[in-house]
């Protein structure tokens, strides 16, 4: 029987740590987390629940099931244990993320797009670069992760994303940074659409309660307003799992 809690005496020893769920078909690791007592275990059992900022397309639940169908277990490896703050976990699980390519983890570490793996000349350009000023109502998201699959900016911002729709429709101005520099401005067309393999093909399935848009990139006068400019650090929430955030005019 594969094991799925901690002896008590082990579990209180532990105290925080961070961990590696390992895919046993090809030895990779899929996921990386931080916690307490048997937390590394619950993936499997299917015991966490979604929270508020979690995404309900869920790749790692999918690759679980997957291993679990072939009657095969899930690989635990905890990494460092014996951390006594929560905030040292978080930062060892965000370095572990940045080291890790390809992880079905839903958002980057805590605070990778702000201090996460960078060339030096990103974070030169970062830190000298102008802040935006907001002109216009705005949808702003990050595009980190999504980028690093589509490598293309529209491809990566426009689909698919935890949002209410009928607020989207209010903005006409999306703009994708990573690493906190505006890197595109869209116009979006018309409705968010529900994001369904209909609406984008590139999906392998349909994904309640997430959105997207068609649109155009924004005109050159506006673009150039917001275009390698630095986000603003009220709007860089600190370890927020949504990369959606909406953007008033600036008073």
């Amino acid at each position: 029987m594969p094991r799925d809690k901690f002896p008590s005496e082990v579990a209180t020893r532990l105290k925080w740590y961070v961990y590696r769920l390992i895919d046993p078909r090809n030895g990779e690791t899929f996921y990386v987390g931080k916690g307490k007592a048997d937390r590394v275990f619950q993936h499997a059992k299917g015991a966490l629940k979604t929270n508020k900022d979690e995404d309900i397309a869920d790749l790692k639940s999918s690759r679980i099931k997957k291993i679990l169908a072939l009657g095969l277990d899930v690989g635990h490896v905890i990494h460092r244990h014996n951390i006594e703050k929560e905030k040292v976990a978080f930062q060892i699980e965000a370095a572990l993320i940045d080291a890790y390519p390809g992880l079905t983890n839903v958002v980057g570490g805590h605070e990778s797009d702000d201090y996460g793996c960078r060339h030096v000349e990103e974070i030169v350009a970062d830190y000298a670069a102008e802040t935006f000023k907001a002109r216009e109502p705005l949808i702003l998201i990050s595009i980190a992760k999504s980028y690093e699959e589509a490598k293309n900016v529209y491809e990566a911002v426009r689909s698919v994303w935890r949002i209410n729709p009928k607020n989207a429709k209010k903005c006409k101005l999306v703009l994708a940074h990573r690493h906190g520099i505006v890197i595109g401005a869209f116009r979006p067309k018309g409705e968010w659409l529900p994001a369904t393999r209909k609406n984008f093909p590139m999906l392998d399935e349909d994904i309640p309660g997430r959105f997207g848009f068609v649109g155009e990139e924004a005109e050159r006068e506006v673009a150039k307003l917001y275009i390698n400019r630095r986000v603003p650090d009220e709007f860089r929430r600190k370890g927020a799992a949504n990369p959606v955030r909406f953007i008033p005019v600036a008073s």
